[in-house]
């Protein structure tokens, strides 16, 4: 490994896998499986192009994503992906479940604020480009003040070209969709036609639950298994 990556021990989400697997295997096997997880994810970081490692500002979501393409394609069963969707979107989107104790965006102060949180992210990724050319390209859009929503697009998504690459896209709808159920936590309704897995660019689209655009919309599966927004 040459690249400066996320060691598995430093990788955030290693816990909460580990005690999936023990839940669901049961230690002995859990411990078993956990060996070939540790393997497939040496093994992606030796191939993964260079990141930024911690530097980067998604460094959750890429080693996040990584050690679950890894867990996946380890699990003896190889259950339908879908089944692992509630515990991949809770362990990614703990912090917008805290969050939506206090941030409601169907109040105009908080869609306000989360576009600025979305512009300053985008600007951060826009400097992480220029030095790590394999991450997230991050196109901003102003803040629609008329209809209260934020909007911005990754034209370039690290974990859909992995994916691509290692014929792992059947499990990408787990990062994916988790960002449904993330908006919904703290208010919102999230309204993406497309990722960069099933797409030519992953869109967001963020209202406020009871904005009138979001009932002009609903939430589909399509075939490849990612959630997507359909005009009704």
């Amino acid at each position: 490994m040459t690249a400066d990556h996320v060691a598995l021990s430093d990788n955030p989400y290693r816990k909460p896998v580990q005690k999936w697997l023990a839940d669901r295997y049961g230690a002995q096997e859990a411990a078993s499986i956990w060996e070939d997880v540790a393997q497939n994810y040496g093994s992606y970081l030796a191939e993964a192009p260079e990141y930024g490692g911690k530097q980067n500002g998604h460094a959750r979501a890429i080693y996040g994503a990584l050690l679950v393409f890894a867990l996946y394609a380890a699990l003896p069963d190889q259950p339908p992906v879908s089944e692992l969707q509630g515990f991949v979107q809770n362990m990614f989107m703990g912090p917008f479940v805290t969050l939506g104790k206090v941030i409601d965006l169907n109040h105009a102060s908080y869609m306000w604020l989360i576009d600025k949180v979305f512009q300053r992210s985008g600007r951060r990724d826009r400097r992480d480009i220029a030095t790590w050319p394999a991450g997230f390209v991050n196109v901003s859009e102003p803040y629609d003040r008329e209809h209260h929503a934020s909007r911005y697009h990754f034209a370039q998504c690290p974990v859909a070209e992995f994916a691509k690459a290692h014929g792992l896209t059947h499990v990408l709808p787990l990062m994916c969709n988790s960002d449904f159920f993330g908006i919904e936590q703290i208010g919102g309704q999230l309204i993406r036609c497309g990722t960069c897995g099933n797409a030519d660019k992953c869109d967001y689209l963020v209202v406020g639950s009871r904005n009138p655009m979001a009932a002009e919309w609903e939430t589909a599966t399509d075939e490849g298994g990612f959630l997507v927004s359909r005009r009704k």
